[in-house]
């Protein structure tokens, strides 16, 4: 497999059937890509070419998503990837563009406004962000936590918790175990973490982890809600192939995670609300979402499927379908990256106006100088000044719509 050049067209115009047939040999039953693979396999691309990711692994990963060599050669040449391709940016150098983003990204978040006066949030609307430097000397102090040396094919593994907000495990304020519990026809896993000794039923958040299952990041995402004084529960997706920890190679997990019906995936947070509205320790009435890339994506599936959502924040993932949108009862803050080369952003315009349309409270918030994933404190794009903005957002979101 020849390595990919980055190419300033838009993917929608390249090989757009390659992304909707799979061709070449696979599983006959899945002829077509879901939006899930398609943003997965768009992201795992945008590693490599920045660096983070070696091509041995993202063969491995778009090859257990499409189940065939062939297809997996075809869909990444149509992506870039050539004979005479450049080598992948060394991740010692920023991978973004030098210009500007396109307005989509800049607009501020005065156009994506609440769509009810009850949805001001008093969140400071974003300025237009600048370009982002193009190497990590001509970056500021911050922007330049984002272009650390590469972790190769293993972010998460590789990384430790950056972030002043990380929680230690043996926290005194914080209890925290794996738990399990049936629904969804299965015994479904679980990470819990809520506050020690609180009085009374809490408001609950339910977490949903990114494409690598519920590793250590997103438990710590738990007990950081816990600090906070939520019930905070993150729900292993891969519960029944035994948890995350079951799977012996990770390159596996995203294929895992993005082949199964995102229903049923939503229906495992279904059934965790259903869990939890048992316990007395947990406010049924006031039940969150948050989830990050992949997780966003279920985090808006489950926005425009479960009514028992009062709030969600979903971090660049991709959008729900749109004549789903006006289901929608909960009310939505969309993180977002400046980066226009980040597939995330892709739609978001679009799901802007389907929620303007159908009267759902939201607002959209893109952050400056950020990449995709830049929350993620264990990985390469990690940007912690704005890391800790989108995190204090995201609570005074929770406060106003949770914490009633």
């Amino acid at each position: 497999m020849e390595r990919c050049a980055r190419s300033a067209t838009p993917w929608p115009t390249r090989g757009r059937r390659l992304w909707m047939k799979r061709g070449g040999a696979g599983p006959p039953e899945r002829e077509a890509m879901n939006d899930l693979q398609r943003y997965l396999v768009h992201e795992f691309v945008a590693d490599y070419k920045d660096g983070y990711l070696t091509r041995r692994e993202l063969i491995k990963r778009v090859l257990h998503i499409t189940g065939g060599i062939a297809s997996t050669a075809t869909l990444l040449s149509a992506m870039g990837c050539g004979p005479s391709a450049p080598a992948p940016a060394t991740p010692t150098q920023a991978s973004a563009p030098t210009t500007a983003p396109a307005s989509a990204a800049t607009r501020p978040p005065a156009t994506t406004a609440p769509t009810t006066a009850a949805a001001s949030t008093g969140i400071p609307a974003v300025p237009t962000p600048a370009p982002r430097p193009t190497t990590a000397a001509a970056a500021s102090p911050t922007a330049a936590v984002a272009t650390v040396p590469s972790p190769g094919a293993s972010p998460v593994a590789a990384g430790q918790a950056r972030s002043p907000l990380s929680v230690a495990e043996n926290d005194p304020a914080v209890e925290a175990q794996m738990i399990s519990f049936p629904g969804n026809g299965t015994t479904i896993l679980a990470y819990l973490a809520r506050p020690r000794g609180a009085s009374g039923p809490q408001p609950v958040v339910l977490v949903c982890h990114e494409n690598r299952g519920l590793v250590d990041h997103i438990k710590d995402v738990a007990r950081r809600f816990a600090k906070q004084g939520y019930v905070a529960c993150a729900v292993d997706l891969l519960s029944r192939q035994g948890g995350t920890d079951k799977i012996a190679d990770g390159s596996a997990i995203p294929g895992l995670l993005s082949n199964m019906d995102p229903t049923q995936e939503v229906g495992d947070f279904r059934a965790a609300a259903t869990y939890l509205s048992s316990q007395p320790y947990a406010n049924k009435d006031r039940i969150g979402m948050n989830g990050f890339c992949f997780g966003g994506g279920i985090t808006w599936r489950a926005v425009v499927s479960m009514p028992e959502l009062k709030a969600a924040v979903p971090f660049y993932g991709p959008p729900p379908p749109l004549d789903q949108v006006p289901n929608a009862k909960a009310a939505v803050f969309g993180v977002y990256s400046s980066d226009p080369q980040d597939f995330a952003n892709n739609g978001r315009e679009q799901l802007d106006q389907a929620l303007t349309k159908a009267g759902v409270v939201h607002q959209f918030k893109v952050y400056p100088n950020t990449q995709h994933a830049f929350f993620n404190d264990t990985g390469p794009r990690y940007n912690q000044e704005q890391a800790l903005i989108a995190w204090q957002d995201m609570l005074n979101w929770f406060a106003r719509y949770l914490k009633v």
